[in-house]
């Protein structure tokens, strides 16, 4: 299970980028995202992955018992993740509260990340 669990948390790192990336982009240009050729085509491939990862990280969780990562974390970390996915592509969205999101998901998948390599 861990290593798919870590195949779907370097995926989900890796849309993080993507993520910041767009918000930036969006920022910058001022010009919001394509709802139907853009947001939701990528909100609906980040939410695919997040679904399959929440699963798996909470499983992993239960049964791992690790010190510093809860349930909880993943589950904020999940529904953080999928508005990140959304207000990337928004010129009007809060920059310091989506920095905020994304730098706890970003925690939370690095915390994983490193938990998931140890063992």
């Amino acid at each position: 299970m861990s290593t798919s669990l870590l195949a779907l948390t370097n995926k989900l790192l890796g849309f993080t980028e993507q993520i910041l990336e767009k918000f930036e982009e969006v920022k910058e240009t001022k010009e919001k995202g394509d709802f139907y050729k853009e947001v939701k085509p990528f909100a609906d491939q980040v939410r695919e992955v997040k679904d399959e990862w929440e699963i798996l990280a909470k499983e992993w969780i239960e049964a791992e018992n690790p010190k510093y990562l809860h349930v909880k974390q993943i589950e904020s970390a999940s529904e953080q993740m999928e508005l990140l996915s959304v207000q990337a592509f928004f010129p009007e969205t809060s920059r310091t509260r989506f920095i905020n999101y994304w730098q706890s998901v970003r925690f939370v998948l690095t915390s994983l990340k490193d938990l998931l390599e140890k063992e």
